[in-house]
């Protein structure tokens, strides 16, 4: 087990995109990381020798956030390796199993995106503040910082479960923000918008056209990186009487014009 003197995030599916990228972020800020992902590979790899030459201490450990069964005992073995945590970056998640008209969604579809976006995240973040409170204090700030979308409240029909379980998500944070608000733990929904990243890929050539069409105030796709410096503004403690708060991390995308 490694000394307590760094603060510990715990970052789900940090092998890429926006999980990598608040790594190495928390990292360089002085945080041990302690990561996940659905199974470990090459890529896991080469993360945490990033979040290493970053100055962290890291470790992966395989998760399926779906599985409501497995929280408690990878918040166990985080603790068992780090000691504590201190931050938990709810990243990991899903798009729509396939994008197409609201009337044709399919239950077994709508289930598999929930059950990551929003039942799975919930459930871990549940077992991570259990851990949290037996924990106390400690000295370092606490929060539990959720990446859910600007799709909480755009709507976006062709994926309809997608928007249904960030809208979902954003719900049970303002909840946990209320419960654990008298702890000092604060709680954060931080919404993306069009992010270069794996999810966003197979539709970039739709994004590049909407965005010079105007759609993004800022005139350019967010980067990873862009929400990572965001996540660790909020990990710092600076913010924690602003508990329940949502940031938009869209360059404008979310601002109503006319």
């Amino acid at each position: 087990m490694t000394g307590v003197t760094r603060p510990v995030a715990l970052i789900t599916g940090a092998r890429r995109g926006i999980g990598r990228a608040s790594g190495v972020a928390l990292a360089r800020a002085g945080f041990d990381i302690a990561a996940t992902d659905l199974a470990l590979d090459q890529a896991c790899q080469e993360a945490a020798a990033e979040f290493s030459s970053a100055g962290a201490v890291s470790e992966f450990f395989a998760h399926d956030l779906a599985d409501a069964a497995v929280h408690v005992g990878l918040v166990k073995a985080v603790t068992a390796r780090f000691g504590r945590i201190d931050c938990l970056v709810n990243n990991a998640g899903r798009g729509a199993v396939a994008r197409g008209d609201v009337l044709d969604l399919s239950p077994e579809n709508f289930d598999a995106v929930m059950d990551v976006n929003a039942r799975g995240t919930l459930f871990l973040s549940q077992a991570v503040a259990k851990a949290m409170l037996a924990e106390g204090g400690g000295g370092h700030a606490r929060s539990i910082i959720t990446i859910t979308s600007v799709s909480a409240e755009m709507a976006s029909p062709d994926r309809t479960d997608y928007c249904v379980s960030k809208a979902a998500l954003a719900m049970a944070m303002r909840c946990l923000a209320l419960r654990l608000a008298a702890d000092s733990i604060a709680v954060f929904d931080v919404r993306p918008g069009i992010i270069r990243t794996d999810m966003t890929a197979p539709v970039a050539e739709r994004y590049d056209r909407s965005i010079t069409d105007g759609l993004v105030p800022a005139k350019r796709w967010g980067e990873p990186a862009d929400v990572a410096e965001i996540v660790t503004g909020l990990a710092s403690g600076k913010f924690g009487f602003a508990t329940g708060t949502v940031i938009q991390a869209d360059g404008g995308l979310s601002v109503p014009r006319l």
